[in-house]
């Protein structure tokens, strides 16, 4: 026979030790796996059931996501005109160039300097130089009168220096001191800006910026108003449940959650609805839009809602899905000493 080591006896813990240690774990709430997933449980269990609540109540339920969807829409909407607004001006801002008239005894040389010196002015963007020919071959192809030009012995046309400022639409003041610093310079007879349209240009873009904004708040708060609304009607429904739970030793997180769970479907159907509605408007309105744009050779493209924005559009029609049903949530249990 087999000698048995007394020392491996002595080290090996017994079964009934290992047995009961185990049952010690398990009566303390188990490993932190076994805490990780049961609290998966506990919440995918809260997310598809509410999912299923509302599944069960169709018609309510598309009622309250659509009027959602359309709320949330019009904000979105109204955003993407501004980016497009945005686009439109960027197109505006090259034509909001300052035209200098340089004196006829300017010569091209001298311009062509001078062109250089206003380009190192960190308030330019761009500089364009039109020579007496350029500007005399351009006059004869637009003007119908080549003929009568041909009969003239000298170039009656001065040297044109065009000048595209930076921040054209927003930067009023910058663009006046601009102006009058380059009629100040000797070399120039005469300089143009038209001031007073990109003024009215700037208002109607301000004014555009802070009516969607004011408007998206607004309409964020309405989508609050119902999601909270809607939270607040499936909570009473389920008043006697809550009244149970709360009996049996339920924690308010543990009769919250399903209702939250409802917010956030509300929410996050709600938004991508939202952006279905708003791509399917800009679809219809990009052709119309693109031949308009044509007629007054332009390029416009309507622009749509990227991957960031449309992350961004969804998650905050969730959060205010979330925030809609604890705000409900809160008072009621509050108010009802639950």
């Amino acid at each position: 026979m087999k000698r048995v080591n007394k020392n491996r006896i002595k080290k090996d813990p017994p079964i009934k030790q290992v047995k009961q240690e185990k049952r010690q774990t398990t009566l303390a709430g188990g490993t932190f796996t076994d805490k990780l997933i049961a609290y998966r449980d506990i919440h995918a269990q809260a997310l598809f059931s509410s999912l299923g609540r509302m599944i069960a109540t169709p018609y309510s339920s598309i009622m309250t996501i659509a009027v959602l969807a359309i709320s949330i829409s019009l904000a979105c909407g109204f955003y993407v005109v501004v980016v497009n607004i945005h686009q439109l001006t960027g197109n505006l801002q090259t034509s909001s160039q300052i035209s200098l008239f340089l004196r006829d005894e300017v010569s091209d040389a001298h311009a062509k300097k001078m062109s250089e010196s206003i380009l190192n002015n960190q308030n330019v963007q761009k500089v364009d130089l039109i020579s007496k020919d350029q500007a005399l071959a351009e006059f004869k192809d637009y003007s119908g009168f080549g003929s009568a030009i041909n009969a003239l012995k000298k170039n009656p046309l001065p040297i044109v220096i065009q000048v595209l400022p930076k921040n054209t639409l927003t930067d009023k003041q910058g663009l006046a001191d601009l102006l009058k610093k380059f009629q100040q310079m000797p070399e120039v007879d005469f300089a143009q800006f038209d001031l007073q349209w990109v003024e009215r240009l700037q208002a109607i873009v301000e004014v555009a910026q802070v009516f969607a904004f004011l408007l998206n708040i607004l309409l964020a708060a309405a989508v609050l108003f119902v999601i909270g609304n809607t939270v607040r009607l499936e909570f009473y429904g389920r008043r006697a449940e809550v009244v149970i739970s709360k009996l049996v030793g339920a924690t308010n997180a543990f009769i919250c959650r399903p209702f939250l769970y409802t917010g956030f479907w509300i929410g996050f159907i709600s938004g991508v609805s939202a952006w279905f509605i708003v791509t399917l408007l800009m679809l219809i309105l990009r052709g119309s839009v693109e031949r308009l744009s044509g007629l007054y050779e332009g390029d416009m493209h309507l622009q749509f809602l990227g991957f960031s924005e449309t992350l961004f559009l969804i998650s905050t029609s969730s959060i205010l899905g979330i925030l809609g049903g604890w705000v409900v949530l809160f008072c009621e249990l509050r108010s009802n000493k639950l």
